[in-house]
């Protein structure tokens, strides 16, 4: 279990450097070619099982969750239904998980890849190389009450010196806990403005005596122009880079 874990570590640094996926996959001993040429249907398989847990990885084991829930609230406090589309929600917080993830990716590559292809390190050292990184990285975001809870949650009654002996199976879901935790206060928080703008349409078209009147068709303009003459995308977008630094 513990070579699984680190193997999929070790596969998200590959996919986030592109260009060296296929030297990746010679250093892991994946043939996917015989010397003929013809397909190697044995390490074919085991290489797109790989890759397809990535997605899974970058998803829950980076900022990606909390930064496209944040999104997401934003959207739907100013009641602009699909607008921004998912797909450039998604995107951006692609983009953005990314960022905040390059020096924890930058540190596995230098000293956990690059040792392991030169040989200075074997795969298990290397493997633990890189799963130290990803635990630091994590467990700066992690609660302390999320990862006691898991830690109860499993069932065992083993004692971890410091943090970072803790299995990543355990951090993991702790991590992702807490990202969900923290997005949703953020999430409270931005929804404040937006529903103060709310409550005045509704004061003023009551007064009139427009009681037939939906106030949110009303308060969506206002609501945007609201967001956009306070530059509302680069404040968030600064504020989440500023929670996640």
């Amino acid at each position: 279990m513990k070579k699984i874990n680190y193997l999929l570590l070790f596969a998200l640094g590959c996919l986030l450097l592109i260009p060296e996926v296929a030297y990746a996959t010679n250093d892991l001993n994946i043939n996917v070619s015989t010397p003929g040429g013809e397909l190697d249907t044995a390490g074919l398989m085991l290489f797109f099982t790989i890759l397809s847990f990535l997605p899974s990885i970058i998803l829950t084991m980076t900022s990606f969750t909390r930064i496209v829930i944040v999104f997401s609230f934003i959207r739907n406090a100013m009641g602009t239904q699909n607008i921004p589309p998912n797909q450039v929600l998604i995107g951006l917080a692609l983009i953005i998980s990314f960022f905040t993830f390059a020096p924890t990716y930058e540190a596995i590559v230098e000293e956990a890849y690059e040792p392991y292809t030169e040989e200075v390190l074997t795969m298990d050292e290397a493997m633990d190389v890189a799963g130290l990184h990803m635990k630091k990285y994590m467990l700066n975001y992690t609660t302390d009450s999320s990862l006691d809870t898991m830690l109860e949650l499993q069932g065992t009654d083993e004692t971890y010196e410091t943090a970072e002996d803790v299995p990543i199976t355990v951090i993991a879901p702790a991590f992702v806990i807490s990202e969900l935790k923290t997005a949703f206060k953020i999430g409270f928080l931005l929804f404040i403005p937006f529903l103060v703008v709310d409550l005045v349409v509704a004061s003023i078209l009551m007064s009139m005596g427009m009681f037939m009147m939906p106030p949110s068709q009303i308060a969506i303009p206002f609501k945007i122009l609201l967001f956009v003459l306070v530059d509302g995308w680069s404040l968030i977008i600064e504020s989440l880079l500023a929670g996640l630094s």
